[in-house]
């Protein structure tokens, strides 16, 4: 079948790429190449930043509520355009047509938080007469090109995550799209192209892998970098912009843990376990990946757990009924695989086992079941390390402090832990005490709205800002004016 190359956007124009290596990407449903993705040279790298940095002087001293009139046609036509960008990013993901539209609303309310921070952004603080005749102030600059490096599993919603806030506050960006999952971040640049009419230079995309990410973080015109992926690439992408003397907001993988109390109410958080561990097809980072149970509860909450993960209705993601749709990639459908095996080999109990799932209308689709382990235990590499799959391992403790004793200490992430209780003082001390960035309390996936920071901790993040509101302070730095008259 033939398929299109994907052309690069800089400076206002489509443009094909003159690389030679061109990759392809999948529909995960079909396993068919839908398009064909170049990795940029060098010389495309430096075409698109400088392309933002021409634009961003202009850009910069545009007036704030001008920039926002941008976002209100951003907003306008991403909504009439809904249902188009969410079949992309099933198209290309492979994540349920109902998960896609959940994520095209998260974008667009992030460019509803960037609307209102036009709006309601302190610029700056004033003190009058801090000595005699001398007044003091501060305002919020601008501070040229930054680059947005975006992961496969949310190719969408992640890099609204920071287009929108740098957009509004009048810096200039190069976008580069997952290689995995390029197709919707085309869609969503071409409805922008069409519709919005940014000024050229100030958003442009460019394809391609590590490299090109390498590239960009090295350019002389590019002053930061927002990163989403993997812990080994983000801290590979930490040090690279350390290294140049760049901002960075990076964030990493995880091991989220959920812990079942006793007195949970099972009606309710089953369902909610459920969805957290297999929704996305388990490829995000808020996923749950260790099913922490206490003391003699366990059999009941496992039981009924197993029950409601291998009743998931699992097949295209275009289907409506779809509660599970594939795994990205065949080379994620062998990663994910190979790590089941590897929990077989080190003694966890396989008690529901996904490897081997069909779907007969899709048989070239890259399909997993649900797969569960019992009896696993801390020093397992299942319970510490991060598959990004549709798996889950069930830890045994003793007891609350048992638990929240492994989620701090049990694994080197931070970026999520729910607990499943109906007392207050267990809820309050887990919140108080687990030492991650996102605290579900009765929630399966502790997602923050768009007016929070996305948060996380330890091997889970690099930098000091968060994703979402935090980057107003990213993409932007402080000025303070001491004046006297």
């Amino acid at each position: 079948m033939e398929t299109h190359v994907l052309k690069d956007f800089i400076d206002g124009k489509w443009k094909n790429s003159e690389s030679n290596d061109i990759q392809p990407t999948f529909n995960p449903s079909t396993g068919q190449v839908i398009a064909r993705i170049p990795y940029a040279s060098k010389d495309e790298v430096s075409e698109a930043t400088s392309s933002a940095q021409n634009a961003f002087p202009s850009w910069a001293t545009t007036p704030i509520l001008e920039r926002a009139k941008y976002l209100f046609k951003m907003k306008n036509v991403f909504e009439q355009k809904y249902e188009e960008l969410a079949r992309l990013n099933s198209e290309n993901h492979g994540k349920t047509i109902v998960e896609s539209r959940g994520d095209i609303r998260r974008a667009i309310d992030n460019i509803d938080s960037a609307i209102a921070v036009a709006y309601t952004l302190a610029k700056g603080e004033t003190l009058d007469q801090i000595a005699p005749e001398i007044d003091e102030s501060m305002v919020k600059e601008p501070l040229g090109v930054f680059t947005v490096v975006c992961p496969f599993n949310f190719p969408l919603m992640i890099p609204f995550w920071f287009i929108p806030y740098a957009l509004v506050l009048g810096d200039a960006l190069v976008v580069k799209p997952s290689e995995i999952t390029p197709v919707p971040m085309d869609g969503a640049m071409k409805i922008i192209a069409e519709e919005v009419k940014l000024p050229p230079g100030v958003l442009n995309i460019i394809h391609g892998g590590r490299e090109t990410v390498e590239s960009l973080i090295s350019s002389k015109d590019v002053i930061g970098v927002a990163f989403v992926g993997s812990s080994p690439v983000a801290k590979q992408v930490y040090k690279l912009a350390g290294e140049h003397g760049k901002r960075a907001l990076v964030n990493g993988g995880a091991k989220n843990s959920i812990v079942v109390m006793p007195d949970a109410n099972l009606n309710s958080t089953i369902p909610a376990v459920v969805s957290s561990f297999f929704g996305n097809a388990g490829q995000r980072c808020l996923a749950g990946s260790n099913l922490v149970t206490i003391g003699a509860s366990h059999d009941e909450v496992l039981n009924k757990f197993k029950s409601a993960s291998t009743s998931l209705k699992i097949g295209s993601a275009f289907l409506e009924e779809t509660e599970m749709g594939p795994v990205v990639s065949k080379s994620a459908k062998s990663r994910i695989s190979s790590n089941v095996d590897k929990g077989v080999e080190e003694g966890a109990l396989l008690i529901a086992d996904g490897r081997n799932y069909k779907v007969d209308d899709f048989p070239g689709g890259f399909y997993l079941g649900v797969s569960i382990f019992d009896d696993v235990t801390p020093d397992m590499t299942l319970a510490k390390e991060e598959i990004f799959g549709p798996v889950a391992s069930t830890v045994r403790t003793k007891n609350l402090d048992d638990a929240i004793d492994f989620i701090n200490r049990g694994t080197r992430f931070g970026n999520m832990a729910s607990i499943f209780t109906s007392s207050g003082k267990a809820a309050r001390d887990f919140r108080r005490r687990v030492d991650a960035g996102n605290i579900g309390i009765n929630i399966g996936v502790a997602s923050p709205a768009a007016n929070f920071p996305f948060g996380g901790r330890r091997n889970s993040f690099y930098g000091t800002l968060h994703a979402q509101i935090d980057t107003v302070d990213f993409f932007t730095d402080k000025k303070v004016i001491i004046s006297r008259w």
